[in-house]
């Protein structure tokens, strides 16, 4: 079966809603032991697997899902980590599993550097959408997270920089 292809940029239309997931936090992958220092702490066994992790003198940090608006309705979803204060990231991980987690809130910062964007350290508002998934990147006080949160992007520049 082909492919309905799109009328904007010719592409296949089936790879258009996009996701792209980072595997370590940006400060945690330029540090030489990575997750591997010594007294760090990750949520599963490896940081592909884990939700949270902790690295001593690097910092706390949870996955969130950043969703963003695309031309044409498509939409790519960034597996972004967030940097937490440890004392956030100890409560999420304590209710991650009950009935509280659908209630989550926090604030933190980006980990990682989008592509079209950085805003590395830009500050972030999470909220659980889903209690079957990791909390979603919701509002932010700074100006160009918060346009790349609520304003539709040209799905061809976006996506064209995604692995």
């Amino acid at each position: 079966m082909t492919s309905q292809l799109c009328f904007c940029c010719g592409q296949p239309t089936d790879v258009h809603d996009r996701q792209a997931r980072f595997r370590l936090p940006d400060p945690v992958l330029n540090t030489r032991k990575q997750h591997r220092a010594r007294g760090a702490w990750l949520s599963h066994g490896t940081p592909d697997d884990s939700v949270t992790m902790q690295v001593p003198g690097v910092g706390a940090f949870l996955r969130a899902l950043l969703p963003v608006k695309l031309t044409g309705g498509f939409r790519a979803t960034f597996g972004v980590w967030v940097a937490l204060d440890p004392a956030d990231l100890q409560r999420a991980f304590a209710i991650w599993s009950g009935p509280e987690y659908q209630n989550l809130r926090l604030q933190g910062w980006l980990a990682n550097a989008l592509p079209s964007w950085g805003l590395l350290a830009a500050p972030v508002e999470l909220e659980v959408r889903d209690p079957e998934q990791t909390p979603y990147c919701a509002e932010s006080p700074d100006p160009e997270l918060a346009k790349v949160l609520t304003e539709v992007w040209p799905h061809q520049d976006v996506l064209a920089k995604l692995p």
